[in-house]
């Protein structure tokens, strides 16, 4: 608030002429100071932050100078193998015609990002870990655990051979949107290990003897 202090003067001079009083304006910041307290208050409660952005981490395999000659075994595994527009999958250990498995050569069968395809797929294949992670949110919510030990536990769970494990394998004419969107359907699977791994010439030759079909 403003106010007005008067000085002294107000009374006649030499020659009998009255002096106009004198006065000088002292501006009160206080309330000015309050209310952009208040605004900055009100701007930082309703404000929006941007939020952080959200990864999901991939297992990269080491890099080897010489093809394995048996490769490793794959358990409680699933190959995802993507072409343009269309995703494919197997599950277990890739077998060619000349090398058949205990049930026949590998067989690719396709699906789709449908609820029905991939997202199905993937929780009925990793149902130990949705089954632990469901009991694990209870004991979250009910205080039973921190965040950080629930946390850890659940990570403890992706990483156990009952766990599903997932590579991803692509051609030359995979689209990026059907990567990201598949990535995905892993994160909301809840899967642990997930990796993308070159395709071998017999798994490009299987998939394109499908696409043809």
């Amino acid at each position: 608030m403003a106010e007005m202090a008067e000085s002294g003067g107000g009374g006649h001079d030499k020659k009998g002429k009255k002096r106009a009083k004198k006065s000088s304006t002292r501006v009160d910041m206080t309330p000015m100071v309050d209310l952009a307290f208040l605004l900055l208050t009100f701007f930082v409660l309703t404000s929006t932050f941007a939020p952080k952005p959200k990864i999901i981490s991939l297992t990269y395999p080491a890099k080897i100078d010489e093809p394995l000659a048996d490769p490793p075994k794959l358990y409680n595994g699933l190959t995802f193998v993507l072409a343009k527009d269309r995703i494919f999958y197997y599950t277990g250990q890739f077998f060619t015609k000349e090398n058949p498995g205990p049930n026949g050569p590998t067989v690719l069968t396709e699906t789709d990002f449908g609820p029905q395809g991939a997202r199905k797929l993937l929780a009925d294949l990793n149902s130990f870990v949705l089954r632990e992670k469901k009991g694990l949110d209870m004991d979250y919510q009910n205080k039973k655990i921190d965040s950080l030990t629930y946390a850890n536990q659940l990570k403890a769970v992706k990483e156990t051979d009952d766990a599903l494990k997932v590579l991803i394998k692509t051609d030359d004419t995979a689209l990026a949107g059907n990567f990201i969107d598949l990535l995905d359907e892993l994160r909301i699977a809840e899967i642990g290990l997930m990796a993308p791994v070159p395709i071998t010439p017999e798994e490009l030759l299987l998939l394109k003897e499908s696409i043809k079909k």
